[in-house]
């Protein structure tokens, strides 16, 4: 059974840092786009940030571009998300998210319910 496990949430004050991490199991990532997604009360869960196969490629929402910085580490299945100078706006719950073989635009396109999902984690920005 795939799982994707998130973890790094937490209260933070606004310029504050955080990094998120997503642990896959049972899946090749080596074959897999992965990213971030993030939704906030009473919006649509929008992607963040995402990354393709190889690592080379990136995307980000313009919203986080110059913050916000993805990798991924294939030998341990992670992803990881750093969030820097965080604000108010960048308050939800964020999604890790995989699409086989999807580029990384792509893959933040839009939320596929076809691609696995995490659980989600809670970032709060407040002071």
């Amino acid at each position: 059974q795939v799982r994707l496990v998130e973890s790094g949430g937490d209260l933070v004050q606004p310029g504050g840092s955080l990094k998120l991490s997503c642990v896959v199991s049972n899946l090749n990532l080596n074959y897999w786009g992965i990213g971030w997604f993030r939704q906030a009360p009473g919006k649509e869960r929008e992607g963040v940030s995402c990354i393709d196969m190889s690592g080379e490629t990136t995307h980000y929402t313009d919203s986080v571009k110059g913050r916000f910085t993805i990798s991924r580490d294939n030998v341990k299945n992670t992803v990881y998300l750093q969030m820097n100078k965080l604000t108010s706006e960048d308050t939800a719950v964020y999604y890790c998210t995989a699409g086989f073989r999807r580029p990384a635009q792509a893959l933040c396109s839009f939320p596929d319910p076809s691609n696995h999902w995490g659980q989600g984690t809670q970032v709060t920005v407040s002071s």
